[in-house]
């Protein structure tokens, strides 16, 4: 048995299939009022499993915007229980008073693509029945839902979003989209791609999309070159409002903003790209706390309360 595949500190792949995780910090939901919200954790669907981390503020509003959030990690590593996520989502629901469903989907390389996208669909289906059952969902306004995610994240709310567009019994109505850092690619490189300064980087992204991209195809899958994706002009036509996320220190900068012009070109109405120019790949989960990060969650509420 060797290593045939490594992110230090996080993930180890064998020759025999089998993988090894390695968290970082992590904490756990409470019920108990914490830096004015409450969080809960939830199982989405028991049987593949699917689960998710839920945020509430201590508000004393009627009804709250839902955000559906998918953490980032290549497809292969990431959780709603990472300590740099619980307490950017768990903000964030405070200065946006919304209320955030963070989901835990099922990873690569043991569950390639598409699985991710209709895990977190699954999660879609979950909150419109559950609306009425979960204590925590009761203020919840399904007229008004907003999708965000980091990196893969945001790959992956781009693709439950045409899912959501595609499936006209969606119970929910998906409001925005507002991706951070997505995660984006093809067998083209991008300029920066293409930097010496990039390589470790780009050898590092490379091999997340071979370890999540179905077995026999290349980055040009749907899942991971937005452009390949075969989409009627009625999809288009229906597609939310988008506001993108950059970082300026990100050498995958350049596909959030091929992302943006896209989506323009598709006849998408609604779409703005706002970039940290001073800020690292997914620098919110690293630096919850940080003033980059609280600019972040502002500008994210913004875009919420215009719709």
């Amino acid at each position: 048995m060797s290593l045939i595949a490594e992110a230090p500190d996080f993930l180890q792949v064998y020759s025999d299939g089998s993988v090894k995780r390695f968290n970082p910090e992590i904490t756990l939901a409470s019920l108990e009022s914490s830096n004015g919200y409450k969080s809960k954790d939830v199982i989405i669907d028991p049987s593949k499993p699917i689960t998710g981390r839920l945020f509430i503020p201590n508000s004393s509003l009627e009804k709250l915007p839902l955000l559906v959030y998918f953490h980032g990690g290549g497809f292969c590593i990431g959780s709603t229980t990472w300590l740099g996520y619980h307490n950017f989502l768990g903000d964030f629901s405070v200065t946006s008073q919304s209320i955030v469903l963070s989901v835990d989907y099922r990873l690569a390389p043991e569950h390639r693509l598409p699985i991710a996208y209709e895990d977190c669909y699954t999660s879609l289906e979950w909150l419109g029945d559950q609306v009425s059952n979960e204590p925590l969902l009761k203020q919840a306004d399904t007229s008004r839902v907003f999708l965000s995610g980091d990196s893969a994240g945001g790959n992956i709310a781009h693709h439950v979003a045409i899912k959501a567009i595609q499936n006209n019994g969606c119970p929910l109505k998906i409001k925005g989209l507002m991706p951070i850092h997505p995660y984006f690619g093809s067998e083209k490189r991008t300029k920066k791609e293409m930097d010496d300064e990039s390589i470790e980087d780009v050898t590092m992204n490379d091999m997340f999309w071979r370890l999540s991209i179905p077995e026999g195809l290349n980055r040009d899958y749907f899942g991971c070159n937005f452009e390949k994706a075969n989409l009627s002009t009625s999809v288009w036509s229906k597609f939310p409002a988008v506001e993108v996320y950059v970082a300026g220190k990100d050498f995958l900068m350049e596909r959030g903003v091929m992302y943006a012009e896209f989506l323009k070109k598709k006849g998408v109405k609604e779409v703005k790209l706002v970039e940290a120019k001073e800020e690292p790949h997914i620098f919110h989960v690293f630096y919850p706390e940080s003033s980059a990060t609280r600019l972040l969650q502002s500008q994210m509420s913004q875009f919420m309360g215009k719709y």
